[in-house]
């Protein structure tokens, strides 16, 4: 860390902060805090008494817990870590600590939590105020500073305690402490109330635009076509001229990605040819994952399992219904474990038209009856070649595809506009953070106003 000096002008100075108010104090975190206290606080605590349980996932970015799950102590007290309430916990492991994960413990069953290993715990000594710390936790300057300092290779790179221990920063007293911490939670809540605001109208628009989908390609785009009863009560009634087929019908191939045996963690690289799992089928898209991609020479092993142009990935874990069509970008990436290839017959069956028909809220719900599986939902071949498809003459999918795509236009540049606006405000919530906790801005006033 950098070495901080007094002047008489500007106070105490940091290096990589440049000025800090004369009144502020650098100190090393190691002398204000208890960093990763041990479980042995708990020897007197019965060992069925329930505690909160906190995995990775449940972990907040810039704040936040989810306490929904509880464990007796006897089940977590080893190979967990341990922090109890008013403790600050920052994710160690990459990419979680650069985006932010981490949070002031409130809340938590009988006061105790175990959570992922993948945490550092922060508990502040007498002098240091819980919520100033974890402002300073989630501030540009603590994750940026870092990052730099993480070890490891690959998706496996984590901050040592070192750093933690070692991070050096100007403190106020704790006066000032409280009085930043009350300026910043008033900010931040009106900030996150306009970005909920915000997430909410995107929100809308996916539903409006999901309603338009259900709508095209279950009554066409005739609205004085005759109608017939499709036969299918989730489906209702579709134009007199249109079928009713099982997805088998119009496919040539439905093929499941290799099995584990075949495919392990241990087989990943990174940058590599993406591997398409469900957790890449986002809203329609492919997005693949740079850690989740595997070899040449283990594409080469696997090659019966390659995506083409004009498939479709269908989700066979998790949540229902998810899927995408294989484009362009995607053509020659390997369809993964979790998922199913669906090759179509091009003269029965549009693959745009047919990834839209796939993704209506009426096909998920017709496979949440239709999976097996006790502690997850899985799907299978035989299940997803069962699915009932209203199938338009193919010239009239094509069509209904492309009035769609035409549509969607107008709420992908609205949608796009929320988003960017939802990123600056994003952006000025951690400027605003990193200036209080830096006193780059003097807040005293305005709290007391």
């Amino acid at each position: 860390m950098s070495r901080a000096t007094l002047t008489r002008e500007t106070g105490w100075s940091v290096e990589w902060l440049g000025k800090a108010p004369r009144r502020w104090r650098t100190s090393r975190l190691r002398f204000l805090v208890k960093v990763n206290p041990s479980r042995s606080e708990l020897s007197c605590v019965s060992r069925d008494t329930e505690v909160s349980f906190v995995p990775m996932e449940a972990v907040g970015e810039y704040g936040g817990l989810q306490l929904d799950q509880t464990k007796p102590l006897d089940e977590v007290s080893v190979g967990y870590t341990y922090f109890r309430e008013d403790d600050v916990v920052v994710a160690k492991i990459t990419p979680c600590f650069e985006n932010g994960k981490g949070s002031m413990a409130q809340g938590l069953r009988n006061g105790v939590a175990f959570g992922t290993t993948e945490l550092h715990v922060l508990r502040p000594l007498p002098g240091l105020d819980p919520k100033f710390l974890f402002y300073l936790t989630i501030s540009h300057p603590f994750r940026s500073i870092g990052t730099a300092y993480m070890y490891g290779a690959g998706g496996q790179k984590r901050v040592p305690d070192e750093f933690v221990r070692d991070f050096r920063h100007p403190f106020p007293v704790i006066a000032e402490q409280r009085a930043i911490t009350a300026f910043l939670d008033r900010e931040t809540a009106r900030i996150d109330a306009l970005i909920e605001k915000k997430q909410r109208q995107i929100e809308l628009l996916k539903e409006k635009r999901t309603a338009l989908i259900s709508h095209a390609v279950t009554k066409g785009l005739d609205p004085d076509v005759k109608m017939k009863n499709s036969g299918i009560e989730w489906l209702g009634e579709i134009p007199e001229h249109w079928d009713v087929a099982k997805l088998a019908r119009i496919a040539v191939n439905l093929q499941t990605g290799p099995f584990g045996t075949q495919l392990h963690a241990s087989d990943y690289v990174e940058n590599g040819i993406p591997v398409v799992n469900p957790a890449n089928l986002q809203s329609g898209d492919i997005v693949p994952d740079p850690r989740c991609t595997v070899s040449k020479e283990t594409f080469g092993n696997l090659r019966r399992h390659r995506l083409d142009e004009g498939d479709i990935v269908f989700g066979r874990r998790g949540e229902m219904g998810r899927c995408a069509l294989v484009t362009r970008s995607a053509d020659g990436f390997l369809c993964g474990t979790g998922s199913i290839r669906i090759r179509l017959n091009l003269e029965k069956a549009d693959p745009l038209y047919t990834s839209f028909f796939l993704r209506i809220p009426a096909v998920r719900d017709h496979l949440l009856l239709d999976c097996v599986g006790t502690t997850m939902d899985n799907l299978n071949t035989g299940i997803i070649a069962r699915i009932p498809v209203a199938v338009p003459p193919v010239d009239e999918q094509s069509a209904i595809a492309s009035q769609l795509l035409a549509g969607f236009e107008p709420i992908k540049r609205i949608v796009s506009a929320i988003r960017q606006s939802m990123e600056t405000l994003l952006e000025y919530r951690t400027a605003l953070i990193s200036a209080a906790v830096t006193g780059k801005i003097d807040v005293r006033k305005e709290v007391a106003e």
